[in-house]
């Protein structure tokens, strides 16, 4: 088992999300999603502009097992991605809630975020 900050909100669909200083949600992808996967071969991020909505599958990791949706843990406009996964997709196992992070989305509405599991539900969840 491995250790969930505390700082960070999470989806059901094993995203990270967690407030910037400048009131962006950055979003990554949990330690146990990326074990799961494996070796990341590549990271398919999103395109700078574009609105999203809560739950829709933006961005895709390519690994030795599979292909896996990211989704938007919160609707808004994505303003930045993580241009380092482009040569370094490796980041987002060896760094998943630093380095590796994958996009960020100025929101719509922070409720949304507020809506998200903290850390002891999200264990919850993963431990089933």
């Amino acid at each position: 088992m491995s250790q969930l900050p505390e700082h960070l909100r999470y989806a059901v669909t094993h995203e990270w999300a967690y407030p910037d200083e400048e009131g962006l949600i950055v979003v990554g992808i949990t330690d146990f999603a990326q074990e799961a996967l494996g070796d990341i071969m590549n990271v398919n991020l999103p395109d700078i502009g574009v609105d999203v909505s809560a739950g829709e599958g933006v961005a895709m990791i390519e690994s030795v097992k599979a292909a896996s949706d990211i989704h938007a843990p919160v609707s808004g406009e994505i303003v930045a991605v993580n241009e380092f996964l482009a040569d370094e997709p490796e980041m987002v196992s060896d760094e998943p809630y630093d380095g590796g992070w994958l996009f960020r989305i100025a929101p719509h509405d922070m409720s949304e975020f507020d809506d998200l599991m903290i850390a002891e539900e999200y264990q919850a969840e993963i431990d089933g």
